[in-house]
């Protein structure tokens, strides 16, 4: 079936090098080869390094070095992939069938509808309930995994709430799909990006039938070397494997040899507290902006990741609203309606503190015009 357009990805790719102010990210600013050389990249070895062909895999350092982030996992369960978005796509791509029902919360990153209604896979979604600190709808929960869904797709910690699942919550989805036979897909790029909350835990070894995807993008900010992974069982892998070498082959060989300085336990700890620090910055900015709208806007603070998802109070559409900030504020913003949630804006939290206060200050202007 034809694949349908995801209508946030091109948002973003045709405006956000257009824009005065790109409000629309969702991981914190990059790092540079500058401070990776600082935790050890070897700049004048990479200089030399032939550009051919890398692992279509993952080199076995990189894959050695992932699979020591998951207890229990090998080097053969785990697949390195073009970004996260890639490994998400490998695993629908691999294990999805025409009839086959796909399960997912929402709000979430949106692609994995458009991905499976085109290899003739039918969706079923559940509601994360502001109401109840972002925790799942149980009873559409139960209702949309049944023993006729395939795969689960669930981002924790999630995008775009910032929310992070309960261990309760995590263990009634693990359960739920050990007995529905179902594949839990945990898209977990956000770990790691806990603002004042302890690490989350991985859904990894909480059953037979789980899934883990992750990468470089959000927590490590270090989205421009487009490397994510897969970690799951050791056939699903290799089945993963085999459309791999069908669309991309392997990843970038550079890409790898970074990743391969990125994931080191040191370094990593280094990325992930660099985007701690700078989301514990921001955020207090942003809190005071979504304060001075006299309950027009209103949000459940993120506990997790460089997104704000805020409510207003109106009926106009959030297209809508994100055109006209575009268009009269030259500032780019994503729409609930593109994350499966009307009535809200998708907001970056993660830039420079200048450049997010005006970019707020920008937001505002059109709000207010709005709600006056």
């Amino acid at each position: 079936m034809p694949i349908e357009l995801f209508a946030m990805e091109r948002m973003q790719s045709t405006w956000e090098n257009l824009v005065d102010f790109d409000m629309s990210e969702s991981g914190v600013r990059p790092l540079t080869l500058r401070e990776l050389v600082g935790m050890g990249l070897d700049l004048e070895t990479f200089m030399d390094e032939p550009l051919g062909y890398s692992q279509s895999n993952g080199t076995p350092e990189l894959r050695e070095r992932i699979a020591a982030l998951y207890p229990g996992a090998s080097v053969e369960q785990i697949e390195v992939t073009n970004g996260t978005s890639e490994a998400n796509y490998l695993i629908a791509l691999s294990q999805l069938r025409p009839g086959d029902g796909v399960a997912m919360e929402v709000p979430n990153y949106m692609q994995m509808p458009g991905v499976a209604r085109s290899l003739g896979a039918s969706v079923r979604s559940f509601h994360l309930r502001q109401s109840n600190e972002w925790e799942p709808d149980w009873d559409e929960f139960d209702a949309a995994v049944t023993p006729l869904t395939r795969l689960l797709y669930i981002s924790n910690p999630n995008n775009p709430t910032g929310s992070i699942l309960s261990r309760d919550a995590m263990q009634r989805i693990a359960d739920r799909c050990e007995k529905t036979g179902t594949w839990l897909l945990s898209d977990e790029v956000y770990l790691g990006a806990e603002i004042e909350r302890e690490r989350t835990p991985s859904f990894w070894a909480m059953g037979e039938r789980v899934i883990v995807t992750s990468g470089l993008s959000k927590a490590y900010g270090i989205p421009g070397v487009r490397i994510g992974w897969i970690v799951g069982p050791r056939q699903l892998v290799a089945e993963c494997w085999s459309q791999h070498d069908y669309i991309t082959i392997g990843p970038n060989k550079l890409s790898d040899r970074v990743a391969r300085v990125a994931v080191e336990q040191q370094n990593r700890e280094r990325c992930y507290a660099r985007t701690r620090e700078i989301l514990r910055q921001n955020l207090p900015m942003a809190r005071e902006w979504v304060g001075g709208f006299d309950g027009r806007l209103t949000w459940r603070e993120p506990h997790a990741g460089a997104i704000g998802l805020v409510k207003y109070d109106s009926d106009t559409p959030s297209l809508d609203i994100a055109e006209r900030v575009r268009m009269n504020q030259s500032t780019l913003i994503v729409p609930g309606l593109h994350v499966g949630l009307e009535g809200h804006l998708r907001i970056w939290l993660g830039g420079r503190q200048e450049f997010l206060r005006e970019g707020l200050r920008r937001i505002g202007t059109e709000l207010r015009s709005l709600f006056d």
